[in-house]
């Protein structure tokens, strides 16, 4: 922005335009969104984490390896925080593959971004209707259903919730948004840019974006309003 850092007396005129969007590229499609999440589920048996369903590995040798398993209980879930809104496309759940391969059957995928009933009420994508083999891989299309939280939930049944990996595809949500802003001031060129991103923030709330990014449609410009009269002066000749 090129225009003086203050010149007193003067009024300016800014006319700004900013864009809002946030951090994610919506067209990255092949990015597995789960990858950067959190997870948490209704119960841990023993070691068997939450998290170990998104660490990036589908399959590994050994007793449930990297696998997430619940207590037997009645409704067991399993929940994935994207840590922001996300458009997603399809959902992919790979069994475990040493043995009890039909506790996923029944499995609901729900996508939203309420949190009751710890995010299992929100919208249904899909259900494993269908016994998935042992080690198996499926995937579901969710049409591009909006949310923050993936749930895997297996409702009206006491059982083990096991899920070797959980990946999350899908594109960001992004919103650009234009905003006018007229400042009558004399302040630097770095108050202006600070007072505009603090209002746009204010303005539209962020609480569905993870960053925000202030760019130029338009280079700010100046207009002088209006001048200090500059004092007049008179002279006398002594005699």
């Amino acid at each position: 922005m090129a225009f003086k850092d203050k010149m007193e007396g003067l009024g300016y005129l800014f006319l700004l335009f900013g864009v809002l969007s946030n951090q994610g590229s919506s067209e990255n499609l092949e990015e597995n969104l789960a990858l950067k999440g959190k997870a948490v589920q209704s119960s841990t048996y023993y070691r068997w984490g939450a998290a170990s369903a998104i660490d990036g590995i589908r399959y590994a040798p050994g007793e449930a390896s990297y696998c997430s398993i619940t207590l037997n209980e009645l409704n067991p879930w399993w929940r994935l925080d994207l840590q922001d809104y996300y458009y997603i496309n399809n959902v992919t759940i790979t069994n475990r593959a040493d043995n009890n391969p039909e506790r996923m059957t029944g499995v609901e995928i729900r996508i939203g971004n309420s949190l009751e009933n710890n995010g299992n009420n929100n919208p249904r994508c899909a259900v494993v209707s269908s016994p998935v083999p042992a080690g198996g891989t499926v995937s579901f299309l969710c049409g591009g259903m909006g949310g923050r939280y993936i749930n895997m939930f297996l409702p009206k049944i006491q059982t083990y919730l096991t899920l070797c990996e959980v990946e999350v595809y899908g594109t960001a949500y992004r919103r650009k948004t234009f905003l006018r802003m007229k400042l009558a001031s004399s302040v630097d060129a770095a108050a202006v840019n600070n007072t505009f991103l603090h209002q746009l923030q204010s303005a539209l709330g962020l609480s569905l974006v993870s960053d925000v990014k202030l760019s130029w449609t338009r280079l700010p410009y100046q207009e002088v309003t209006h001048e200090a009269k500059k004092p007049t002066r008179f002279c006398a000749d002594k005699k």
